[in-house]
C-alpha cells in the first residue's frame, strides 16, 4: 500500500483518520492501541507473513528491555542488538556474504539463499538498536508494551523513516491531538506536507526514471553509454532520488501531523550545501546523526586524534553505505563518502579557502558522480557510464536539459516543503489551492504507472 495509491489515499487514511479522531475524542485511552493496530494493518497490507516478524521483533526486544530495567545484566543489551543484527544480516545480507564467501577455496560452489526482504527491517532494527543503546546507557526510559509497538511500528515511519528518536515522540503519546489549540493548524499543515510530497513524488520525482532507469539498464546489459546519455541518465538519477526519497519523507511528517504527532526533518536542500559535511548535515538527517551518535563517536570521532578521527569517518560511511544496499557497489559508494568527508577534514585542518561557489560545485558534482555507484547494478555498469561521463565514449545523442528544469529549480532554489509549509498563512484560498494540488495528483496517480519508493529496498 503505497503513500502515492488510491487504496492508501482514498482506503486506508480516511479509514484510519475517522477510526483516530472517533477514539481520541471519545475513548482516548484506546487511542494508542488503535494506532498500532493501524499500523500493522498497514504493514500487513505489503505481505502478511511479515507481520509476525515485526511483532516478534517488537516484543522480543521489549522484553529485552523489561529484563535489563529488572536485572541490569551488562550482557543483555550487547547481546539483544547482536541478535536485531544477526536478523537484519539474514533477511538482507546472507546471499551477499555468501557470494563473498564462494571466491574463497573449497566454497566455490557455497549455496546462495534468496530470502525475501521484509519492508522496512533496517528501519525498524535501527530503532530497536537507538532505544537499547540509550537505555543501557542509561538516557532512555522503560516503555509498556503499547508505546513501544507504536515506537518501532508507527505507520507513517516505518517502512523508510526517518529514522526517530525515543525522546522526539514518547511524550507525544501522552498528548491530547484534538484538545490542542493548535489541532486544527497542525491538521492544515499535515494535509499541504501530504500533498507537497506527494507533488514531489510523482511530478518530479516519478519522470525523471524514464530518463535514469534506460541508462543504467544499458550499461547493466553491457552496452556503451555515450557522453550526452550517461550526463542524461547521472543528472536524472540525482534528482530522482532526491524527489522520491524527499517527498516520501514530507508525505510521512504530514501523515503523522494529521494523527497528532511530530517526526523529525530529514532533508534541509542538501544540494545547496558547499561542503560535503554539510551536505551530510542536510540529506537524511536522521541517519546522519545515526550515523555519527552510534558508530562514528564509538569507533572514536574527533576525540581520539586525527588518524582516528580520519579513519572513523571512512569506516562509519563504509558501512553506511553497506546499510544501503547488499553489495560492493553501496560498499564502494560509502567508501567514496568516507574518503570525500576525510580529504574535506584535511583541507579545513590545513586551514586552506574554499569559495562558497567553488565549494557548492565541487560538492554537487562529488555527489551526482556517486551516486553511479548507488544506482549501476555492477561495478561494469557503473565503469560504462563513468566512461561517459568522462568523455572516453562516443558524444552520443538524446541529452534533454528541459526535463531537468523544474526539478533543478525546486531542489536548488525552492525552500524545503516543512519552512513552506509553515510560512505560509492558513487561508481558504490557500486550501483550495492544495485541495486543486491533491485532484491533481490523483488523476496523476491513475493516469501512469505507480513506481514504489527508492528507499523501500533498503
Amino acid at each position: 500500500m503505497l503513500f502515492n495509491s488510491f487504496p492508501f489515499l482514498l482506503g486506508f487514511l480516511p479509514v484510519a483518520l475517522i477510526l483516530h479522531a472517533l477514539v481520541a475524542l471519545h475513548r482516548p485511552g484506546l487511542r494508542l492501541p488503535l494506532l498500532v493496530l493501524l499500523s500493522l494493518v498497514f504493514y500487513g497490507w505489503w505481505d502478511p507473513r511479515f507481520v509476525p516478524l515485526l511483532v516478534a521483533s517488537i516484543g522480543l526486544n521489549w522484553l529485552v528491555a523489561r529484563w535489563f530495567g529488572r536485572s541490569r545484566a551488562a550482557l543483555l543489551i550487547p547481546l539483544a542488538i547482536a541478535a536485531n543484527l544477526a536478523v537484519l544480516a539474514l533477511f538482507k545480507y546472507a546471499g551477499f556474504l555468501a557470494g563473498l564467501a564462494s571466491v574463497l577455496p573449497g566454497l566455490h560452489d557455497l549455496p546462495r539463499p534468496s530470502l525475501a526482504l521484509p519492508l522496512g527491517i533496517s528501519f525498524f532494527t535501527f530503532h530497536h538498536v537507538m532505544y537499547l543503546t540509550d537505555l543501557r546507557a542509561g538516557r532512555a526510559p522503560p516503555m509498556d508494551l503499547t508505546r513501544y509497538a507504536l515506537y518501532i511500528a508507527f505507520f507513517p515511519q516505518v517502512l523508510a523513516g526517518p529514522l526517530v528518536r525515543w525522546s522526539e515522540i514518547l511524550h507525544q503519546f501522552d498528548e491530547k491531538p484534538y484538545a490542542r489549540p493548535d489541532a486544527a493548524e497542525r491538521i492544515g499543515r499535515g494535509l499541504m506536507l501530504l500533498c507537497i510530497g506527494l507533488a514531489k513524488k510523482v511530478f518530479l520525482g516519478d519522470p525523471l526514471a524514464a530518463y535514469a532507469n534506460p541508462v543504467f539498464e544499458a550499461a547493466a546489459a553491457g552496452k556503451g553509454v555515450g557522453v550526452a546519455e550517461a550526463w542524461q541518465g547521472t543528472l536524472a538519477f540525482t534528482f530522482q532520488i532526491y524527489f522520491d526519497f524527499s517527498g516520501y519523507t514530507d508525505m510521512a511528517l504530514g501523515l503523522a501531523l494529521l494523527f497528532g504527532i511530530v517526526l523529525p526533518q530529514n532533508f534541509d536542500v542538501p544540494y545547496r550545501a558547499t561542503s560535503l559535511r554539510e551536505f551530510w548535515r542536510r540529506w537524511h538527517m536522521t541517519l546522519s546523526r545515526f550515523l555519527r551518535d552510534y558508530l562514528y563517536i564509538p569507533f572514536g570521532g574527533n576525540r581520539r586524534g586525527f588518524g582516528v578521527q580520519i579513519a572513523a569517518l571512512f569506516a562509519t560511511m563504509t558501512l553506511g553505505g553497506l546499510w544501503h544496499g547488499a553489495g560492493l557497489t553501496f560498499v564502494a559508494w560509502g567508501a567514496a563518502h568516507g574518503a570525500g568527508l576525510g580529504a574535506g577534514t584535511v583541507w579545513r585542518r590545513a586551514g586552506l579557502p574554499m569559495p562558497a561557489l567553488l565549494g557548492w560545485a565541487l560538492t554537487f558534482a562529488f555527489v551526482a558522480l556517486t551516486w553511479v555507484l548507488f544506482r549501476a547494478t555492477s561495478f561494469e555498469a557503473a565503469i560504462a557510464v563513468f566512461k561517459g561521463l568522462f568523455g572516453l565514449a562516443p558524444v552520443g545523442h538524446g541529452f534533454k536539459w528541459r526535463a531537468f528544469v523544474p526539478a533543478a529549480l525546486v531542489a536548488l532554489v525552492g525552500p524545503t516543503a516543512w519552512a513552506a509549509v509553515h510560512r505560509l498563512p492558513p487561508r481558504p484560498a490557500l486550501a483550495i489551492a492544495f485541495a486543486v494540488l491533491l485532484v491533481a495528483v490523483l488523476l496523476r496517480i491513475g493516469d501512469d504507472a505507480n513506481y514504489e519508493f527508492i528507499y523501500f529496498q533498503f
